[in-house]
């Protein structure tokens, strides 16, 4: 008999992905955001690094894979966008998650138009976040283990 995935009770999303672990990246200069993330994601399997401003993250980075990158919208010094030129050349680039109190149309609009995957509104909502980050990684892991897909379908053959 096959286990069953885990099912986070409140919002019915597994927590469990097919493949590689969720890693999870959080930058932000407000140790709030991170703690807040740590109570959302921290019963699951999901591995969550943080970073306070973008000259941490960037060797967090290069000394971790890195799945989905969950950043506040303004940093000391900096902003989401300087996260974004910073990873956009990676090999295995993470999805980036621009997080603001002020996530209005506009913020939304620029982020995925200059390449973030979404934009999530703080305080972070419990399903909110585990949806957006499962999401995130789904597509991290669909470009960067295309053989994985092929191979699942293949054996399924």
């Amino acid at each position: 008999m096959r286990k069953q995935p885990a099912i986070d009770q409140n919002s019915g999303i597994s927590l469990r992905t097919p493949a590689r672990a969720v890693t999870v990246l959080s930058v932000s200069p407000n140790d709030a955001d991170h703690l807040s993330l740590q109570t959302i994601i921290g019963h699951s399997k999901w591995k969550l690094f943080t970073a306070s401003d973008l000259a941490s993250a960037v060797s967090l980075l290069h000394g971790h894979e890195i799945s989905v990158l969950l950043c506040e919208r303004d940093l000391r010094p900096g902003t989401w966008i300087d996260v974004l030129e910073n990873i956009k050349f990676l090999p295995n680039a993470p999805s980036l998650i621009v997080a603001s109190r002020l996530a209005d149309d506009h913020l939304w609009a620029e982020a995925l138009n200059l390449g973030a995957w979404d934009v999530l509104a703080k305080p972070f909502d419990h399903i909110g976040v585990i949806r957006s980050v499962k999401s995130a990684w789904q597509r991290w892991h669909d470009q960067t283990h295309p053989h994985a897909i092929t191979s699942a379908f293949s054996a399924a053959s």
